[in-house]
């Protein structure tokens, strides 16, 4: 080797010699680095599951008969299913799948005894298409019920009594809500606007107090005449405005290139979306209030934005991860937010519809900004 060959590898090894040693001693960066494969393999192995568990559902039966009372317990069995909410007629069934407190719908006829003597019972079966796969692994799961079921019994002399098959299997007619044709573009664009904008107000507050210190504009900031709180509204403000650019983009896309247009009301979509772009952007900086470096931001910012995306709902249905991890991913904002957009989109819902997730959402804004105010000193020394 030449000698200026020799020279130019002498020097990227001693400036990577000195970046080495820096990367050594930052020890948040070292974590964020190893935790985050961690994390990734915990929540892909163990949390996310595309196999329904605890699934809400609500019986309507007309016929409290043993046959029918002997469905629902095979239905039970399978061990995919909560214990059935009943409900006393067909519009408080619809009304629970509307709001999303059960996937699943059964409705027993009141001729269903005497249908099962015939050998032709039926059922009906409402199911919230809004998640395909899900309902499409429900619906799978209780029409594998109805056909291996046996309702029919005969008594011998002795008293006795055997199953007898019936001449066909159990008639399960499914229809499916939101969603008719298990559409999974309409699963996942209805939560474009929470994705895009989780991304975006991470992205830009997550690194604003860090590039504050490492330009030392930092000891000037804090020397205004201004408290902690009103240095952070402050900054998020002029965000705000971006954001709800980003969710006009998110609604007339969707409806222009696919006609997925949402079927309630725009203001109620307008107004739920500004508690939780404040909290996202509070989120991030908070992100920027605990970090050191630019480096270290943009590490602890994926532990918000992953959690987020997997943990909230609006990939994988939340309802279906265990306890615990649902719990963890409520104290996400997009949780709530996806929530909220989903009822209003799929389900035609109004203002009153997203009350909850709204005061939960600047419950968390709250929360963020405490924390800010905890962290960030409002005067130097």
């Amino acid at each position: 080797m030449s000698q200026g060959g020799r020279s130019v590898l002498s020097n990227v090894l001693a400036v990577a010699y000195k970046e080495s040693a820096t990367l050594r001693h930052d020890r948040a960066l070292i974590g964020a680095i190893i935790a985050q494969p961690l994390m990734l393999l915990v929540l892909t192995g163990l949390v996310l599951s595309n196999e329904p568990s605890n699934v809400p559902w609500a019986v309507f039966d007309r016929s409290p008969s043993a046959e029918s009372r002997r469905l629902l317990r095979d239905i039970e069995a399978t061990g995919y299913f909560l214990p059935a909410r009943a409900v006393y007629s067909p519009d408080e069934g619809r009304e629970l799948l509307r709001s999303s407190e059960v996937v699943a719908f059964l409705s027993v006829p009141r001729d269903f005894r005497r249908e099962v003597e015939r050998g032709r019972p039926q059922v009906e079966l409402l199911l919230d298409g809004s998640d395909p796969l899900t309902a499409a692994r429900v619906s799978g799961y209780i029409a594998e019920v109805a056909n291996g079921l046996n309702l029919r019994r005969v008594t011998h002399a002795a008293g006795e009594e055997e199953p007898v098959a019936t001449r066909g299997p159990l008639d399960v007619r499914q229809r499916f809500r939101f969603n008719a044709r298990l559409r999974d573009r309409e699963f996942f664009l209805t939560a474009l606007a929470g994705i895009l904008l989780t991304n975006l107000c991470l992205s830009v507050t997550s690194l604003g107090l860090v590039a504050e210190r490492e330009s030392g504009t930092y000891e000037h900031m804090l020397s205004l005449p201004t408290t902690a709180v009103e240095i952070v509204l402050g900054k998020l403000l002029p965000h705000v405005g971006i954001s709800y650019a980003v969710l006009l983009f998110s609604i007339l896309a969707p409806g222009v290139a696919f006609g997925i247009w949402p079927r309630g009301s725009w203001l109620a979509l307008a107004v739920v979306t500004l508690p939780f772009v404040l909290a996202s952007l509070a989120m991030g900086v908070f992100v920027s209030a605990l970090a050191r470096t630019s480096a270290q931001a943009v590490f602890i910012a994926v532990f918000f934005i992953l959690p987020s995306m997997i943990l909230s709902g609006a990939m994988f249905p939340y309802q279906f991860m265990p306890h615990g991890v649902r719990e963890l991913g409520a104290l996400m904002p997009l949780r709530w937010y996806q929530i909220a957009s989903r009822r209003i989109i799929e389900r035609g819902a109004g203002l009153d519809d997203v009350l909850l997730p709204m005061a939960v959402l600047v419950l968390i804004f709250t929360a963020f900004l405490l924390g800010i105010r905890w962290r960030v000193k409002p005067r130097l020394g």
